[in-house]
């Protein structure tokens, strides 16, 4: 029987990329999205993948999305912590609003979404929780001091949680992505990416989405049981950790 799978922000780029590959692969695949309806209604209408909207900041509505998914499809095996904001602006610029509002989508998310579903995993036995963290959560990033503290916040949350929970069935890994082909990179004028960040990438070219999907897919695998509490660095080399 195939295994339910729940990918937030999973409508669009990164997360996009990663609810096909999963349905691919042979998932049972749900994805969650926060508020482009007609990115999403596109998104469902192209893959046949059913799509749920929630604020994965907000820990009832995660709840209540959870518990639709499963009487849709099933208890949820695999989740896949995707969903992400930016908000940036120097620390000496930055409002309450701005730290808030991306820690709480970016960190609080993955308590959000995750505790109404370990419990099931635990009492299965299985469970596989992947977190879309970020090179900026490793290295740092002008500008984006609410974003990195959010993304290494996600690779302690995900050491911690995979400790806990080592020995019954359930594995938990962060993948860093560097800078990957999505339409919020594409917005970056194209000088600015060609002489400022492609030059940081020692493979010379930025990630594609499909790229991190594939290695999401093999983190969801039962092969991959022997994996947890790690962080997979898919970056072209441009930080090495």
């Amino acid at each position: 029987m195939a295994r339910v799978a729940l990918v937030t922000g999973g409508t669009r780029g990164i997360g996009a990329a990663i609810s096909k590959a999963l349905k691919g692969a042979g998932y049972k695949v749900a994805a969650s999205y926060a508020g482009n309806d007609e990115a999403a209604a596109k998104f469902k209408a192209e893959t046949g993948i059913p799509v749920y909207k929630w604020d994965v900041s907000k820990f009832e509505a995660c709840a209540e999305g959870i518990k639709k998914v499963e009487a849709d499809l099933g208890p949820i095996e695999v989740l896949v912590n995707n969903a992400g904001i930016t908000k940036d602006v120097p620390f000496h610029k930055m409002s309450l609003e701005q730290w808030s509002a991306v820690i709480n989508t970016n960190l609080g998310s993955l308590f959000n979404m995750t505790r109404p579903v370990i419990e099931g995993m635990r009492s299965r036995k299985f469970g596989r929780i992947i977190s879309i963290s970020s090179i900026n959560g490793q290295k740092g990033q002008f500008g984006q001091v609410n974003y990195s503290a959010a993304k290494a916040g996600d690779i302690g949350f995900t050491k911690a949680l995979a400790l806990e929970n080592a020995k019954g069935g359930i594995t938990v890994n962060a993948i860093c992505p560097g800078y990957i082909n999505t339409e919020m990179v594409q917005a970056v004028p194209k000088d600015v990416l060609e002489k400022a960040v492609i030059p940081q990438i020692p493979v010379a070219r930025l990630g594609e989405p499909e790229e991190i999907a594939r290695a999401v897919v093999f983190l969801a695998s039962d092969e991959s049981g022997f994996i947890t509490g790690s962080t997979m660095t898919i970056n072209g080399g441009q930080y090495l950790q």
